[in-house]
Order: structure tokens, then C-alpha cells, then sequence
């Protein structure tokens, strides 16, 4: 069973204006993301999905703000 987990980037180069959250499963994205202008936006839309934050891993690429499951 794989795990699905939302990722939060901090203007990546495809949105260079926005914050993004995409989701993966696994170790693969499934083409969903959420855009907003900003991180706390952002936060609101996944808070609404009823998920929970986790802090990012010193191994992520440096664009990946935290992690959502």
C-alpha cells in the first residue's frame, strides 16, 4: 500500500508566482495540485481537506515547504 501524501512547494519553476501543493502516491505525482498565492492560503484549502502538516525532510528539494498527509 502506498502512501498518498500532498507535497507544498514554494514557487517551483512551472509556477514561479505561486505556491503549489501536488499529490503523490507513492513515489509518483498524480497530475492534482492546488495553487494559491500564498503558503497561508494554501494551508487553509488543505486544512480543509482535514489533513495534517508534517515538516519537511532535510533530504527534499529545497522548492518543498512541508509535507501534508
Amino acid at each position: 500500500m502506498s502512501v498518498r501524501l500532498w507535497a507544498v512547494y514554494e514557487r517551483p519553476l512551472d509556477y514561479p508566482n505561486s505556491y503549489v501543493a501536488r499529490l503523490w502516491d507513492g513515489e509518483h505525482a498524480t497530475g492534482s495540485i492546488v495553487i494559491a498565492p500564498s503558503l497561508e492560503l494554501l494551508r487553509e484549502h488543505l486544512t480543509e481537506m482535514h489533513l495534517v502538516p508534517m515538516p519537511r525532510d532535510a533530504a527534499d528539494d529545497p522548492v518543498i515547504v512541508e509535507v501534508w498527509l
